[in-house]
């Protein structure tokens, strides 16, 4: 049969044969996604829980805005005030928070190796609030001084507590008082301390209250190299003269300060497609200019304090999957876990779909052509006898045989084979009556 009658044969099928045809092997590959979707990896989560900081503070405005990005996406994100770093971090190891804001330089006081960074988003700088008349122009001054460090659970305790041991000042007595950022700006303001520790964005209001106060200045930092040599999560940064109030002229000085860095972290089993997707609107929140940032320095791979994720690495190696970048979030992410299977399965279907109809033409014609071997043999009989041989037995057989076909049902795209049999059996019988007629009984 020519390619071309295969096609019109073909395109003349009926619905319920091409169901008949096809619907085997549909039902297959149905089954074959059904099975192999159970070793995909699970679809992210709709609710996550973000660890921030103390209500009103930045981490904690940071979340808000994290929770209204996510929730455009279809993620509904509980944003859950904490006392700092160190809180969030044991909040991720409990599985209490799936994502966190932690200050860099808190990991070293934790045991915490299931944790994962994503990135690090804005500087934090080391803000040492100190009282004009305390004479302090140095960190090695502050021993014996009154000195606020937050309290347990934040992350600005560990790095007061590390840069003072640096300078042979231990954090235990009387002398250092564990007060939150607007408890120390306001003993400050009191005359209650001689100097405060804040590791905090320059955008908080708090760093504007506390420089604003006539008797405080903001020290300047005179080994900021050496302290970040020492500590590979501190950076230098310089805040220019008038950077906090040009009017005021605050700072008076350059001022150099030593910065951690501000991150994301997750647990280790946190959804890739998920980490992603925070990823995507961490730049859009953190790549803009600030004052010490440049355009597009953060987020970034620097400045972390646990392994990366393998996650973040992609992210940062090819920025965000094609399909995130064209799709919404849910469709891209359903497809980027199936195509682990459909690749396969296409791969396997294909030829089945194309082996069918060929496989199917071949089983219906054999219904049909396999009546042409009888035929065939009746033929054969009444060339064997003589011209004068009775035909009755073979005019018999042809008539169970047309009998036979007569009964027989096929797809109408294969009714014209059928019919051509049936007119080969008229045929030869017609023939054997005209020429070689049978005897009656």
């Amino acid at each position: 049969m020519s390619p071309k009658s295969f096609r019109r044969e073909r395109n003349i099928r009926t619905w319920p044969e091409r169901a008949r045809i096809f619907g085997p092997a549909i039902l297959l590959s149905l089954l074959a996604l059904i099975v192999t979707y159970h070793f995909v990896q699970p679809a992210p989560p709709r609710h996550i829980v973000l660890a921030t900081g103390q209500e009103g503070g930045a981490y904690f405005l940071y979340g808000l805005r994290y929770q209204a990005e996510l929730a455009r996406e279809g993620i509904d994100v509980t944003v859950r005030p904490t006392s700092g770093s160190i809180e969030n971090i044991h909040l991720l190891q409990k599985g209490e928070a799936d994502v966190a804001f932690v200050q860099g330089g808190t990991a070293a006081s934790v045991d915490a190796p299931a944790l994962r960074s994503l990135a690090s988003l804005y500087y934090e700088p080391v803000w040492i609030m100190v009282r004009k008349q305390a004479h302090i122009e140095r960190i090695s001054d502050l021993k014996g001084r009154r000195i606020a460090i937050d309290r347990e659970g934040s992350g600005v305790r560990p790095i007061a507590v590390l840069l003072l041991a640096d300078n042979g000042i231990s954090s235990e007595g009387g002398t250092v008082l564990p007060l939150g950022e607007e408890d120390a700006a306001n003993a400050l303001r009191a005359g209650k301390l001689d100097a405060a520790f804040f590791v905090i964005s320059p955008r908080a209001p708090v760093v504007r209250s506390a420089l604003a106060i006539p008797d405080v200045r903001l020290l300047s930092i005179k080994r900021a190299p050496a302290y970040a040599l020492q500590h590979h999560f501190l950076s230098v940064l310089t805040l220019p003269e008038g950077a906090v109030d040009l009017r005021a002229n605050i700072p008076p000085h350059d001022t150099v300060l030593v910065a951690p860095a501000a991150t994301l972290v997750v647990g280790e089993h946190f959804h890739p497609a998920l980490a992603e997707l925070i990823l995507s609107i961490a730049r859009r929140i953190h790549s803009e200019p600030g004052l010490f940032e440049q355009a597009g320095d953060f987020p970034s791979r620097k400045f972390l304090d646990f392994p990366i994720s393998d996650a973040a690495k992609r992210f940062f190696n090819s920025g965000p999957s094609l399909l995130q970048r064209y799709l919404p979030f849910w469709a891209a992410d359903l497809i980027d876990r199936l195509k682990i299977i459909l690749l396969p399965l296409i791969t396997l279907v294909y030829p089945l779909f194309k082996l069918i109809p060929p496989t199917y033409d071949w089983r219906m014609r054999s219904r049909i052509n396999r009546w042409y071997k009888d035929l065939q043999a009746i033929e054969e009989q009444i060339e064997a006898g003589g011209p004068n041989s009775d035909l009755t037995p073979q005019v018999a057989e042809l008539d169970r045989l047309e009998a036979n076909v007569g009964r027989l049902s096929v797809p109408l795209a294969y009714a014209n084979p059928l019919y051509t049999l049936r007119s080969h059996i008229a045929l030869l019988r017609d023939e054997v009556r005209q020429g070689r007629q049978p005897k009656h009984q």
